[in-house]
């Protein structure tokens, strides 16, 4: 590679560029994308013997890897959009990549899986990083044979237009009528379990690729398995909804693996239809990324009973990043003399809030109205999900609440679960019975008990208060 003496750096959220020439050389190991006959490729990677809809699913999920690994670089989002945009003749080599590394799949008919697309992308583009270092997006965007390149100072405009219409093409797809006036079998097939055409497109519109997924070699399998562990019919449209991408998994080569390793290391394998229908994205996470998120949970103290009973009730606790949120949190909480694992069995939600938008608050809300740190951890040590309540819709009405009802302020560091009962169905009821019939019940007293009870004790102090009289 060859540059002029000034250098070109990526801002960390990629807005601009500094100005420089740059001459861009590929290495023909790496680049090499000429047109190849039939016998070069021994027909294994003959793109002619690919369906048209087959190459548009590889060349939208080889566009989806290609911007993760752009924005995991630092780029922002419209940076990697606008590089994918300036990019067919490289996204086409990707395609061909595949077809290469995976020829033999290609000579029995065998789709590729989204996983199989990225682990067979992702050290390619590793590679392409370590050569061309902070190049990478001019190599990328003129490929394969690169100009000298002058880039301005400048924040640059993003287009969307070829993006959009790749969407409406799949979404169009999803709508297609055969000659007979029916719908694309797949469309039939997901409507019998629970869509509409509607949800369909939109699942489509965030995933264009989904609509390219044959019934029979991908779709049908995943659906059927899900049902087959007990996922009701019902959350069907859900899972696919927030995990489309599972219709591109391979059963035998990924997604049952996946739960054995997942099951290795604690999930609840009885549990596993709640476990989708909570996170489904989990079945599409690497190995690496999960085992980082239970390093650190070991790292915490936690012990492999508990990890899993995590895992199994909190499965997105694995969409946390460690170093940006995970790690950060623990160390506030161990900051306020919090025991940071307890805290994370009983209420792991609480570790993918904002430090600054959420958590402080909270303990400042509680300092302010004349609580000592050390009550506060009390509070927290007794009730984990305090920090998961909105300050607006929560805290601050129910504890204007709360001292209009005649407790000292020390009977919400005995009892901070007060918090999570419903101010307007529990809280209110109860409090107006209780002033009715002129008795003073405990706070937890109030809440916890269940209506027969509640009646019982309240008659019982009653009675108790006639006799006195």
């Amino acid at each position: 590679m060859r540059a002029a003496p000034a250098h070109i750096s990526f801002l960390p959220n990629g807005s601009h560029i500094t100005t420089q020439r740059v001459q861009v050389s590929f290495q023909r190991k790496l680049f090499s994308c000429r047109a190849k006959s039939d016998s070069e490729i021994d027909g294994s990677a003959n793109l002619k013997v690919v369906s048209p809809a087959l190459l548009t699913a590889e060349k939208e999920e080889a566009k989806a890897v290609l911007t993760l690994f752009l924005k995991k670089q630092g780029l922002s989002t419209a940076i990697a959009a606008r590089t994918i945009n300036k990019s067919d003749s490289f996204v086409n080599h990707l395609v061909l990549t595949l077809h290469l590394i995976h020829k033999s799949r290609y000579l029995v008919g065998r789709e590729l899986t989204t996983l199989e697309i990225r682990d067979a992308l992702n050290p390619y583009l590793e590679s392409l990083f370590e050569e061309h270092g902070t190049h990478l997006v001019h190599a990328v965007e003129n490929f394969p044979n690169p100009p000298i390149k002058e880039k301005t100072a400048t924040t640059v405009p993003v287009s969307n237009s070829t993006i959009d219409t790749k969407k409406l093409k799949a979404i169009s797809r999803v709508s297609e009528l055969d000659p007979t006036g029916n719908l694309r079998p797949e469309i039939l097939y997901l409507i019998e379990h629970g869509l509409n055409l509607d949800q369909i497109k939109e699942i489509t519109r965030k995933f264009p690729a989904f609509a390219y997924y044959s019934l029979e070699g991908k779709i049908k399998p995943v659906i059927e398995f899900f049902l087959d562990l007990g996922v009701p019919k019902s959350e069907i449209p859900i899972i696919l909804y927030k995990r489309p991408q599972l219709c591109g998994i391979s059963l035998s080569e990924n997604l049952k693996p996946t739960m054995i390793f997942l099951e290795n290391l604690g999930v609840d394998k009885k549990k596993w239809a709640k476990v989708i229908y909570r996170f489904p994205a989990i079945l599409t996470y690497s190995k690496q990324k999960v085992e980082t998120t239970i390093n650190f949970l070991y790292e915490l103290g936690l012990s492999e009973e508990r990890v899993g009973k995590i895992l199994t009730r909190c499965p997105n606790i694995t969409s946390y990043s460690v170093e940006e949120k995970l790690r950060p949190t623990a160390e506030y909480f161990h900051s306020l003399g919090v025991d940071a694992a307890v805290l994370l069995y009983r209420c792991p939600q609480t570790f993918g809030l904002s430090i600054e938008a959420s958590l402080k608050p909270v303990t400042q809300f509680f300092l302010d109205r004349g609580y000592s740190m050390e009550d506060v951890r009390t509070m927290i040590s007794r009730y984990a999900a305090l920090y998961s309540f909105s300050l607006a819709d929560n805290l601050e009405p129910k504890w204007d609440f709360f001292l209009t009802m005649g407790y000292s302020k020390a009977e919400l560091i005995k009892f901070p679960q007060y918090f999570g009962y419903s101010l307007e169905g529990r809280i209110k009821p109860r409090y107006a019975i209780m002033k009715k019939s002129q008795v003073m019940l405990l706070l937890n007293q109030l809440l916890t008990l269940s209506e027969s009870n509640f009646d019982k004790v309240v008659i019982k102090k009653v009675n108790k208060l006639l006799l006195k009289n």
